[in-house]
């Protein structure tokens, strides 16, 4: 324990020293603060540049709070999960390609602990951004546009949070895999992307799909309740996140075996 404790302050370290322990929370804030706002000013915004011919009315409906909290997780479905990725593709590929892993790994150094220690800490970065942004979102929805009831929210955000883990957790997995930053930034959207579009086109069968946890968490947001099949998929979802963890031990143990 002592030793997984070291390397997760190491993680932790190396967040500070690049940033990421600023810059990651200030994205997912802005982006959680621009969707109430930008509802809100919507029609000022339009007439301002707009250029519409006198005397011409353009009405734009307000979405309810409930809507405007969904875009919002829509945003950190595309932006969101881009910075995620960027920032973490390196996270083990990063060290390797460095030799930073080689003299760690010189030392009685468990494999597991290892991996697990780097996986803790996105999590923790990943899960904590995510909430402080989407707060920040719930936030000025209330003052803005009305009031979602804080336990709905909060349930559908931690919904939607598992899907972040999980994606993250993807990239965990192709950077001990792949030695290219390019490539396991490539490979992990696309599975992200992937995912989701297959997920969308045969929902029939895609019940379990982890991809299925943005709609519940959705659904939780406008309703108080999950979509039918939730449990099948919250609990497929945490199946395969111990499985990817699983597998980026074995591979990484193996290939540094290997060299």
């Amino acid at each position: 324990m002592k030793q997984w404790m070291v390397l997760f302050k190491k993680e932790w370290l190396e967040m500070t020293r690049n940033y990421k322990i600023l810059w990651i929370p200030l994205v997912f804030i802005l982006l959680g603060i621009m969707q109430p706002v930008t509802s809100y000013y919507l029609p000022e915004i339009i007439e301002a540049a707009g250029n519409l011919p006198e005397g011409a009315v353009f009405e734009v409906p307000q979405p309810t709070p409930e809507e405007v909290l969904i875009q919002t997780l829509g945003q950190y479905s595309q932006i969101g999960v881009l910075i995620l990725v960027l920032a973490f593709m390196g996270i083990v590929a990063s060290e390797k390609n460095s030799g930073v892993s080689d003299i760690i790994l010189v030392k009685p150094v468990s494999f597991v602990n290892y991996i697990t220690a780097k996986w803790v800490s996105i999590t923790v970065m990943t899960v904590g951004s995510f909430l402080i942004g989407i707060l920040a979102s719930w936030y000025y929805t209330g003052i803005l546009i009305g009031d979602v009831a804080f336990g709905d929210f909060i349930q559908g955000a931690l919904v939607y949070g598992t899907w972040l883990v999980f994606l993250i957790t993807v990239t965990l997995l192709v950077s001990t895999i792949l030695s290219s930053n390019g490539f396991v930034a490539f490979i992990s959207l696309l599975v992200a992307i992937g995912l989701s579009a297959i997920t969308s086109l045969l929902s029939k069968w895609m019940m379990w799909s982890p991809a299925r946890l943005s709609t519940h968490a959705g659904q939780l947001l406008v309703t108080g309740s999950p979509d039918e099949h939730f449990a099948l998929s919250m609990s497929i979802t945490a199946v395969l996140i111990i499985a990817l963890i699983g597998s980026a031990v074995v591979l990484f143990t193996k290939k540094e075996r290997a060299a």
